[in-house]
């Protein structure tokens, strides 16, 4: 049994609880937090209000609309967003080095080591849950576990503003009850394979061996075959990698000349590369993305010998991989460009960039 102590917090509803933190005309009312309700931009994130009507992040604004014609949509304001995840990440080190952030509103702790509160991790939680309120004004959910599974899923148990336990000898029993829709892990498009092969609760996952769970479910088998039983070793991931660096924008209009379409990359890999320096690194693939008004879409990518870290570099490679997809032919609605075989960024001779 694991002696690890963990917490997960997690920020409720934070991009539409910051608006309506300083807007108080937003509070408690729906509010959502992306493109405009005529647009065909999606959800961000959505205040509690507005979940009410069934709305959720990553669907269409124009859809949230229809739903409830009175919420009221923001743009986002990320600069704001990050400023107060920077002031809730001190508060965390505060407490742990061991910090693991997912995105901007949520992260793991593992405090196995700490000694404040006398090392409970419920009433550390507890306190970091206070000094997140009294120094944002916005509210934290946390779940408290012995390891990462559990308390990612506790933490979704209690919301808003709450916590909960989940002890280590309760951990296979609460498993067993859980509906296989609630396992962190598992998306739609799975859950709907396992409820056709009978799975519905832990226990149902549970009862397969693990080498039934590799012949359905393949390199995924052995993280499900151990959730089900409230097994997680996974360590907290104090630094990740980066492994792709990108931007892509979606069109009002579909757009259908291509000189038109190479003036949008250009633009979009000007704040690829702002990013790839600023965090001194150099890139060897560079992949664009194309989503045709079908919504069918498309990636073409190249890997080059000399690493990519200028604009001229990728500005050179966008038009022989826009020349791989059928623009031109179809209308397009969403064009990206992205980085990828990221590694630090080498003291160098110029180099030549080949379109050999």
């Amino acid at each position: 049994m694991s002696n690890r102590k963990i917490i997960h917090v997690d920020m409720d509803a934070f991009f539409a609880s910051v608006e309506q933190r300083d807007k108080p005309d937003y509070r408690g009312k729906p509010l959502v937090v992306g493109g405009k309700p005529n647009s065909r931009g999606v959800v961000a994130a959505c205040s509690y209000e507005a979940r009410r009507f069934g709305i959720h992040s990553a669907m269409p604004c124009s859809r949230a609309y229809r739903l409830c014609p009175q919420t009221i949509f923001v743009p986002p304001r990320f600069e704001v967003y990050r400023g107060i995840s920077k002031q809730v990440h001190a508060i965390f080190r505060e407490f742990t080095d061991q910090i693991e952030p997912l995105s901007l509103d949520e992260a793991y702790l593992d405090v196995s080591d700490c000694i404040d509160c006398d090392g409970s991790a419920t009433r550390i939680a507890r306190k970091i849950r206070q000094r997140i309120q009294d120094e944002t004004g916005l509210t934290a959910s946390a779940g408290v576990s012995c390891n990462k599974f559990l308390a990612k899923t506790a933490s979704d148990l209690n919301k808003p503003d709450g916590q909960f336990v989940i002890l280590p000898h309760q951990g296979e029993d609460f498993v067993a009850e859980l509906p296989i829709g609630k396992f962190y892990g598992i998306g739609k498009a799975t859950e709907a394979k396992m409820k056709a092969l009978g799975i519905h609760y832990g226990r149902d996952l549970r009862s397969h061996s693990l080498e039934n769970l590799q012949a359905r479910f393949g390199k995924a088998a052995n993280y499900y075959y151990q959730i089900s039983r409230g097994i997680d070793e996974r360590p907290i991931q104090t630094s990740r990698e980066r492994k792709s660096i990108g931007a892509e924008t979606t069109f009002a209009k579909d757009l259908f000349d291509t000189r038109e379409m190479i003036d949008h990359l250009n633009r979009l890999a000007l704040r690829v590369v702002d990013v790839l320096q600023s965090k001194q690194l150099q890139a060897r693939t560079i992949t664009i993305k194309v989503k045709y008004a079908d919504f069918q879409q498309v990636t073409r990518s190249h890997t080059v010998e000399n690493a990519l870290t200028q604009v001229e570099h990728i500005h050179a490679w966008l038009p022989v991989l826009l020349a791989k997809t059928q623009a031109g032919e179809k209308q397009i609605r969403l064009l990206g460009v992205s980085l990828s075989s990221l590694e630090p960024q080498a003291e160098a001779l110029p180099q030549q960039l080949s379109l050999i």
